[in-house]
């Protein structure tokens, strides 16, 4: 659905890269390691005991609810056919006229006035361009506005890609189960739910309604938000994301053969927010650059859709003309930022790595890593560990600084 680009993936990516960390880092105290790994095999025992627990608790109920083996759980056929003739008028009302204003409104920056937005990323090789930035509303998750440029791809290819979700499962695995549940023929709103799984994490479960729109000039608008379904029946064994706004318009570069996607992200799926921009700023363009290699093996293939034969993609809407003067002028300040004076690297893209050999405190620094992944992850509100990360969460910052003055010199 084009959504999965950001603190799911992009932690996945992030701890695959944190090795570097581990073996870079030689100023941890080994005994700190020690008292690391004490705490990682009580919170490991302790999840063991709890799991064994609910498995016996719930043995007796789990012979009814054993064909169950999908994704998404469903109730008896008559008592489903109820619930969608009861939820078929209510589908088309989940994604609005009024959430693409939104959309629109959030691309352009429009409602950000006087917010003070961070700068996360901008990175570029010869074929990819990416820039993000965020920013964290006093009672509500982080908001990520982020621009990407593709070379030498079309719009209607790469609309296509972002809405492959079977094709996503081969390449994204953090993706490991996605089901179409409902389609609204009558406006194009589609529902779906998909099984997201990270290192260390409890699986996602996102159950997500969307919508597609095309606009003048072959724009193409897509708006993601979540959303109850009658047949989603909740499972113990996945975490539902509660809150998620998400969305992006894919529009050409002008004067060259490329375009770019310009997307929103709104998402609380249970992450620290210290753990949430750590992961993102770590691990995002890596995700990015998986992605491209994908959609250039996208592009190749013949017939290249291999989802359902009806989706929102099939039923796509046009944008209202009240809305297309909203946009009337496709902004292109992030683009000529992002693309300097001097262009795209036109030369492979090559990143420095380090080749010291790893010390003897490299346990230490992998289990300092893990148990802040693992604290933060889990929201723990004690005064220890609020002070613990804090401490890990200070030295990775020091890496990074330490590392990014390297790189300039």
């Amino acid at each position: 659905m084009g959504f999965f680009g950001f603190n799911g993936s992009s932690l996945y990516s992030s701890l695959k890269s944190s090795m570097d960390f581990w073996f870079q880092n030689e100023r941890l105290n080994f005994c700190y390691g020690c008292a690391i790994l004490f705490v990682l095999l009580c919170i490991i025992l302790y999840n063991f005991s709890t799991r064994l627990l609910r498995f016996f608790s719930s043995s007796s109920s789990s012979s009814s609810s054993s064909s169950r083996r999908h994704s998404v759980s469903f109730s008896s056929p008559a008592a489903s056919a109820t619930d969608i003739a009861s939820s078929n008028s209510r589908v088309s009302e989940i994604v609005s006229v009024a959430d693409l204003k939104f959309l629109i409104e959030n691309l352009d920056e429009k409602l950000i006035e006087n917010e003070k937005w961070e700068n996360v990323t901008n990175k570029r090789n010869n074929l990819l361009a990416y820039t993000a930035k965020c920013f964290k509303p006093k009672d509500a998750p982080i908001k990520y506005l982020s621009l990407t440029v593709f070379e030498n791809c079309t719009m209607e290819v790469l609309r296509d890609f972002y809405m492959d979700n079977e094709y996503r499962k081969q390449w994204d695995k953090t993706v490991v189960e996605h089901e179409q549940l409902q389609v609204d023929r009558t406006n194009g709103t589609e529902i779906g739910c998909t099984i997201k799984k990270f290192p260390l994490l409890t699986p996602r479960e996102y159950v997500l309604a969307w919508r597609l729109w095309e606009g003048k000039d072959k724009t193409f608008y897509c708006f993601i938000k979540e959303c109850e379904y009658p047949l989603a029946v909740r499972q113990r064994r996945f975490v539902r994301v509660k809150f998620y706004r998400s969305g992006w318009r894919i529009s050409k570069v002008p004067g060259r053969n490329a375009c770019q996607i310009t997307m929103f992200h709104q998402e609380d799926a249970g992450l620290n927010l210290e753990m949430a921009k750590l992961a993102f700023s770590r691990g995002i363009w890596s995700y990015v650059c998986k992605m491209n290699d994908a959609l250039r093996k996208y592009s190749l293939m013949s017939h290249p859709w291999t989802g359902p034969a009806v989706t929102a993609v099939t039923l796509i809407q046009k944008v209202p003309p009240e809305l297309e003067t909203l946009n009337t002028v496709v902004d292109t300040q992030a683009t000529s930022t992002l693309i300097a004076a001097q262009g795209l690297d036109t030369g492979e893209a090559k990143e420095k790595k380090f080749l010291r050999r790893p010390s003897k405190k490299i346990v230490a620094n992998g289990l300092l890593l893990l148990g802040g992944v693992i604290f933060l992850s889990r929201g723990h509100s004690s005064l220890g560990a609020k002070v613990a990360m804090a401490y890990i969460l200070t030295k990775l910052r020091k890496h990074d600084a330490s590392s990014g003055q390297e790189r300039e010199r």
